[in-house]
């Protein structure tokens, strides 16, 4: 299998988060990505007509994307795995927390784009501002969820809930998002000691 993707990139992060949780990292080729919206990488348009990050190139059939799709394919691969469960509540709500997730990176990553893309004349304040406004909602339901939400199992959500964080921190150092959620705070300071998680940090 071949994953394309970026090292910034949060959802090509969580792939591969997933994949060293479930033990077939080594089955996976990285290929690069690398590119904008507005002038996306070769490999990237090649393999999803969206012309986004991350796809999985298979063998056995056509390419998969995008991160949701792909960890519930590399979690098929796995009898037995933890990381999502078959079915009943734990399932929806391991979905749910990985949506969460990927929804606090979508805000993020728009937010950046508009900033590091746009000259400053052309920004717009207000749509920055509704963006970063869904960050912060996002992160106050972690926070006042708590260890109800984020426990101590691992699971897609959780990959996709570290990769927000991490993307926050790597893309915007001095928004303080610790500050007024400690519980979270804990929490991502203790996912981050999970090989998966550290050998995957964004660059």
């Amino acid at each position: 299998m071949k994953l394309v993707w970026a090292a910034a990139s949060p959802f090509a992060r969580k792939c591969m988060i997933v994949a060293q949780e479930l033990g077939i990292a080594d089955r996976i080729e990285k290929i690069d990505g690398t590119g904008t919206p507005v002038a996306p990488g070769d490999n990237t348009k090649a393999n999803n007509p969206l012309a986004k990050l991350p796809s999985l190139v298979r063998e056995d059939g056509p390419a998969l994307y995008d991160s949701a799709v792909i960890c519930q394919y590399l979690t098929s691969l796995v009898p037995g795995q933890s990381m999502l469960p078959e079915s009943g509540e734990g399932r929806w709500s391991t979905l749910t927390l990985e949506a969460l997730g990927d929804g606090i990176c979508d805000s993020a990553v728009v937010v950046r784009y508009e900033m590091a893309l746009r000259e400053k004349a052309q920004q717009s304040q207000a749509w920055i501002d509704s963006q970063m406004a869904k960050v912060d909602g996002g992160l106050d339901a972690l926070e006042a969820a708590g260890s109800a939400t984020l426990g101590e199992s691992f699971t897609l959500g959780h990959a996709a809930v570290a990769c927000a964080l991490g993307y926050l921190d790597f893309r915007y150092p001095d928004r303080d998002w610790r500050g007024s959620r400690p519980g979270l705070a804990r929490w991502y300071e203790g996912v981050c000691t999970r090989d998966s998680v550290k050998t995957t940090m964004p660059a």
